[in-house]
């Protein structure tokens, strides 16, 4: 730990008015993955949002934002130092335009472009392995050759078929002369006459055999020559590889992470992996456990922190300028579990049961079936932590049902008709009208602004987020098409109430759709996710129109929201 004079000369340390009763200080740490910006918290990210513009104000800070002119995740920590003053600390996600390092922000744990750093040498060694591959690849006598063998191939291929050609055609005109032959000929003349055709058959025969064996014989020849070349380079991209798997081990262990207790534990120790599984990309490298780091390293005690994304949103994920985010579940969450330890920090809200309290009201039901307006925060089926959900709800209601009951599912946020089943025969019918896009459904949500157009279709096909589930990223390569209907159905006061007929049932699809910039780029009211928290998720499913499965009607049933 530093004495108090280095603690107060850190250009880090940005001092904040202690001012108790306008901002108490909290009673316990921010849970990082879920919360409410403290007003602490947000009063520093004023303060530096305000930096921030100052800097990108000036002539020497244009390019200061990633390729292409994005954002970038920002975070503020609240401390105290060894003096009892309060103040905050600043730092950015990854790399700040060509920058790790920059006068203000605390540094990377570990700062891999450190130019005679560990990371930088060994980068060096794979970058002469690179040129040499790089050189071989387009040596003319390798190029040549394998351009040589492409064209021994091609004529190869050409001459032998051309031969069958030829061979096929005078099959035919021999079976013709032998007709022939056997009007005309008597029988030993006719069976000498065959015995010259069929000579001339098997000699073409073998001339084809021997034009395959020359050809292949020159083709091997070449394969050999343009094997041997590949085999050098294979080597070398083997060579490659392994010192690149050896220098991200090594990079991996040269992050260390302390954390309240004073423990400190590499990346590879965090996620328990070996050397041949990696820690996702850029782990360590966000705000959050760069703040900490240096909190710890200076003998700061963290108060609260938050995170917010400042600049354009990225094309695939949903980042909205000046908005609070939590830390990523892929890559933070492990570490942060470790920097987190000896801190008081909030509970986790998803381990506490968001249905206590709650009940389901039935608004259809026969002998075969049930439809339920599930409240939001409450689970559709059982999750990792939490059982009491509708479907343990409904076994409890129907002990003796066969088949699993939910048909369907919708968010924990999201309220709405739910159709449960009560046999196995009628789960599979709905099932299958699911399956085939005949059901219809209608949601309504109130978005947290005015949207210009009043009805549209939003086709954004969406992936999962795989360093930070369940967030749903926008893809064109790889995502699952997703399409939506929207209509406006009045706006109030900065609001805008919609109907959307969900075309595809995607996850979080409704709300990628609303929150992207290429969507209606307006978020639901109290989408932690894609937006803002509220009191809740304004976003309920009011209708559902299906096949009864025994009497074959079409029914739709209705629930109208409380918004």
């Amino acid at each position: 730990m530093n004495d108090a004079k280095s603690i107060v000369e850190d250009a880090c340390f940005v001092p904040l008015e202690r001012d108790q009763e306008r901002y108490p200080l909290p009673r316990k740490f921010t849970f990082p993955f879920c919360y409410e910006p403290n007003p602490l918290a947000v009063k520093a990210v004023t303060h530096l949002q305000g930096r921030i513009d100052k800097l990108l104000d000036s002539n020497d800070n244009i390019n200061m934002f990633d390729e292409g002119g994005l954002g970038k995740m920002f975070g503020v920590l609240i401390v105290l130092n060894a003096k009892n003053e309060l103040g905050y600390l600043s730092a950015f996600s990854g790399k700040w335009g060509s920058l790790t390092v920059y006068p203000g922000f605390v540094k990377p744990v570990y700062d891999h472009l450190e130019v005679d750093g560990y990371y930088k040498k060994g980068e060096a060694k794979i970058n002469v392995i690179n040129r040499e591959i790089e050189r071989l690849e387009v040596d003319p006598a390798y190029t040549d050759a394998i351009k040589f063998l492409q064209e021994l191939e091609k004529t190869a291929i050409f001459q032998i078929e051309e031969y069958r050609t030829i061979v096929k055609d005078d099959k035919a005109i021999r079976k013709a002369k032998r007709l022939d032959a056997k009007i005309n000929l008597n029988q030993d003349e006719y069976t000498l006459f065959c015995y010259g055709l069929d000579q001339e058959s098997i000699a073409q025969n073998y001339k084809l055999k021997d034009l395959q064996k020359h050809w292949k014989y020159r083709i091997d020849e070449q394969s050999v020559i343009v094997q041997t070349m590949q085999e050098a380079l294979d080597r070398l991209k083997q060579e490659r590889r392994t010192k690149s798997g050896l220098l991200q081990a090594g990079l991996h262990r040269k992050y260390n992470f302390l954390n309240a207790k004073g423990e400190s534990k590499n990346l590879i120790d965090i996620f328990q992996l070996t050397d041949d599984v990696q820690p996702p990309s850029g782990s360590g490298e966000c705000a959050a456990p760069k703040l900490l780091q240096h909190a710890f390293l200076h003998g700061y005690k963290p108060i609260t922190m938050a995170e917010f994304w400042w600049g354009i949103s990225p094309a695939s994920e949903v980042r909205k300028h000046g908005l609070f985010y939590p830390a990523c579940n892929g890559k933070c969450k492990p570490i942060l579990g470790h920097m987190l330890e000896g801190l008081d920090v909030d509970d986790n809200p998803m381990l506490i049961n968001p249905a206590e309290g709650k009940s389901l009201k039935v608004i259809y039901e026969d002998d075969y079936m049930l439809v339920i307006n599930k409240p939001s925060e409450f689970l559709s089926v059982p999750g990792k932590n939490i059982n009491d959900s509708v479907y343990s709800r409904m076994r409890e209601m129907f002990p003796d049902a066969s088949g699993p009951l939910v048909v369907h599912r919708l968010d924990m946020s999201t309220s709405g008709v739910m159709i449960i089943a009560k046999s196995l025969e009628v789960h599979n019918d709905l099932q299958k009208q699911f399956i085939n896009r005949t059901i219809k459904k209608k949601y309504t949500a109130l978005l947290d602004g005015e949207i210009e157009h009043k009805k549209g279709t939003i086709e954004l096909p969406l992936r999962v987020d795989i360093d930070d589930r369940p967030r749903q990223l926008v893809c064109f390569d790889y995502g699952k098409k997703a399409v939506t209907y929207y209509q406006v159905v009045d706006y109030k006061v900065g609001k805008t109430k919609v109907f959307f007929y969900p075309i595809t049932g995607r996850t979080h699809q409704l709300r990628v759709h609303a929150s992207h910039p290429q969507g209606l780029n307006t978020p639901i009211i109290g989408d932690d996710i894609y937006g803002t928290i509220s009191d809740r998720l304004y976003l309920h499913a009011t209708s559902i129109t299906f096949t009864h499965p025994t009497t074959k009607k079409e029914m739709t049933v209705k629930t109208l929201p409380d918004f």
